[in-house]
């Protein structure tokens, strides 16, 4: 969650760092500083956006070839400048992204050896146990290395020290942080997007890597001491994938590239070629034959993935699949199976609950993994057999939006992949699934036209309390997806439903004043639904529909249809979760909420 710039170079760093920061805001945070030597450490922080802590640097014009910054998001303590980041002891700074699991243990510890705490933070105690390794090695580097030895959580931590000004450490386990390679000096932060404007050079540390940053070179060890080299890495992302360009919000932005992204992600089936398990890594076939179930681990929006992926796999592939919500899946007795497929799914592939998850799948004897994540050097991608890299793009809104869609995609092929290793795919199934699937990107820009219209219904919107979304089988996850954009950004409370369940329940709640958001393609449950929706009616309830153009539901006094372009079989859930995504956003707009960084979210959910 939260983010880390670390910089030393031959030209003044400050404003690197907060240029970083400002890269990494998508991430979310509450508060954020920096530190630097110029001279002496000068500290700075603010209980504030980025562009407070940037005031605070040009008020001070404040320069420095050396410094480490943040961007923190509560986890130990209020939001206030006092926990803001980064922490001091004895003339070193650090900062921190993660959650220490035995901080109070070493507080209690160096309390007794009389540092003195300032803050309520996990952080503050990592600060106080570097200092205190200094007793025992008069390096920093070494000093840094034992004090991670002693450290029991998540973390990517960045120093620097008054006293040794030609040197930055960096340090990581859990929590992503990668190094940047410039002609000018040596960098490290949370992501790649950070450090374009310096390099596209790359080093992704590992886990219980620890890196020395000097001017024209770096060295990793291991926590033990051991060296270690890592791959450099030229990045394909530029600066313009992450800058708004002609668009008011990345959401937006990031909204009306999924035509593109559903492109990029499907074009090894572009042409002639056909469904193939080499689309998930060299060893698919071999991973996929004789696999008698699938597991899918995920949270929230890659979560809804899942569930629509349950209604292709077991109707497709004739195979059972379990979806299980990342955070809750190692903490009860489950059955493994070896014959099991486990998939995860995460934007990206940092996500601490699916990472952990997973790992316990595996301790249980379940081998057979595959990541679907946007992010090719992810600590998800790096723990599973098998990978599908969807080529979403950055993603800057916390709302996530074309990660979802390019998550479907990847399960469209998944399914289609499984169902002719198990001989339930024909081949003229097959080659109408890949003229669906080849069309997908332009069905969806058809989609986005409707904007206008959705625009419309967005004001109706922006008064209203709460929020009722209602759909029927694979299009009940889509329904969950809208409700979960909806609450995301507008700050209206949703909930979804599957619409059956409304007699059972919910039919309490609806009354003239709750908006009932049905999603209405014109499958096999259509009738079921009109039936459904007729309840709402009867109650006084107001019905917002999207519907495909053969549903024949009349727009009639507390009835809005809205006409979908085309019914688009089983991928129409990819275009159906579009006008959801759009609804979402206008609203959000004539509340005038925070739509890119709402309230209380993080981008990477990087701790539990």
């Amino acid at each position: 969650m939260c983010g880390i710039v670390t910089a030393i170079s031959t030209n003044n760093v400050v404003p690197v760092l907060l240029e970083g920061l400002r890269k990494l805001e998508y991430r979310g945070y509450d508060s954020a500083g920096l530190a630097v030597l110029s001279g002496e450490l000068v500290r700075l922080r603010s209980a504030g956006r980025v562009a407070e802590l940037a005031s605070l640097a040009d008020a001070r014009r404040l320069t420095a070839n050396i410094g480490i910054a943040h961007t923190r998001w509560a986890t130990h303590g209020v939001p206030s400048e006092r926990n803001a980041h980064p922490h001091i002891s004895g003339g070193l700074a650090v900062v921190h992204n993660g959650i220490i699991e035995n901080f109070e243990a070493i507080k209690h510890s160096l309390q007794a050896r009389g540092y003195v705490f300032e803050s309520e933070t996990d952080t503050e105690a990592i600060a106080h146990l570097v200092h205190s390794k200094l007793d025992a090695t008069p390096d920093l580097f070494e000093a840094v290395r034992l004090a991670t030895n002693e450290l029991v959580g998540a973390y990517a931590i960045g120093v620097v020290a008054e006293a040794d000004p030609f040197r930055a450490i960096v340090a990581r386990r859990g929590s992503p942080l990668l190094l940047g390679v410039g002609e000018d000096g040596m960098y490290a932060a949370s992501d790649t997007a950070a450090l374009l404007q310096v390099t596209r050079k790359v080093v992704y540390l590992e886990d219980g890597d620890l890196a020395e940053l000097r001017l024209d070179s770096y060295r990793i060890v291991r926590q033990d001491g051991t060296p270690v080299e890592r791959e450099v890495h030229i990045s394909s992302l530029s600066a313009d994938a992450v800058e708004l360009g002609q668009f008011r919000h990345y959401m937006q932005k990031e909204i009306f590239e999924q035509p593109q992204a559903l492109g990029n992600t499907l074009e090894m089936i572009a042409g002639g070629a056909g469904i193939s398990p080499q689309h998930f890594g060299a060893r698919a076939a071999e991973v996929f034959d004789g696999v008698r179930r699938v597991l899918v681990l995920a949270c929230g929006t890659s979560y809804h993935a899942g569930l629509v992926a349950r209604y292709w796999i077991e109707a497709i592939a004739r195979i059972p699949v379990t979806v299980e919500i990342a955070s809750e899946y190692r903490y009860r007795e489950s059955v493994p199976d070896a014959d099991t497929l486990v998939v995860v799914i995460s934007q990206s592939g940092e996500t601490a609950d699916t990472l952990a998850a997973l790992k316990h799948a595996k301790a249980l004897g379940m081998q057979r993994t595959l990541a679907i994540c946007n992010v090719p050097e992810s600590a998800i991608v790096r723990e599973t057999a098998l990978r599908f890299v969807t080529r979403a793009g950055p993603e800057i809104g916390v709302a996530s939006t074309k990660a979802f869609t390019t998550q479907l995609a990847a399960f469209a092929l998944l399914t289609l992949s499984l169902a002719k290793l198990n001989g339930r795919l024909s081949e003229a199934d097959e080659t109408r699934h890949l003229v669906a699937l080849r069309h997908l990107p332009v069905a969806v820009q058809k989609v986005l036209e409707l904007e206008p219209e959705i625009e419309k219904w967005a004001q109706r919107f922006a008064g209203k309390e709460h929020a009722l979304f209602l759909g029927r089988g694979s299009h009940w996850p889509i329904a969950m997806e809208g409700a979960l954009k909806l609450k995301e950004i507008s700050y209206i409370h949703a909930e979804a439903y599957a619409a059956g369940e409304l007699k059972h329940g919910p039919l309490a709640l609806v009354d003239k004043d709750m908006p009932v958001i049905a999603v209405a393609p014109a499958d096999d449950l259509l009738e079921k639904l009109k039936s459904n929706l007729q309840e709402v009616r009867a109650r006084g309830g107001e019905l917002y529909v999207f519907a495909d153009a053969g549903s024949e539901i009349p727009e009639t006094e507390g009835v809005h249809i809205l006409h979908m372009p085309e019914h688009y079989g089983m991928l129409s859930p990819v275009l159906h979760v579009i006008p959801l995504q759009l609804l979402s956003y206008h609203a959000a707009l004539v509340k005038g909420t925070d739509v890119d960084k709402p309230r209380n979210l993080a981008k990477s959910v990087t701790v539990e």
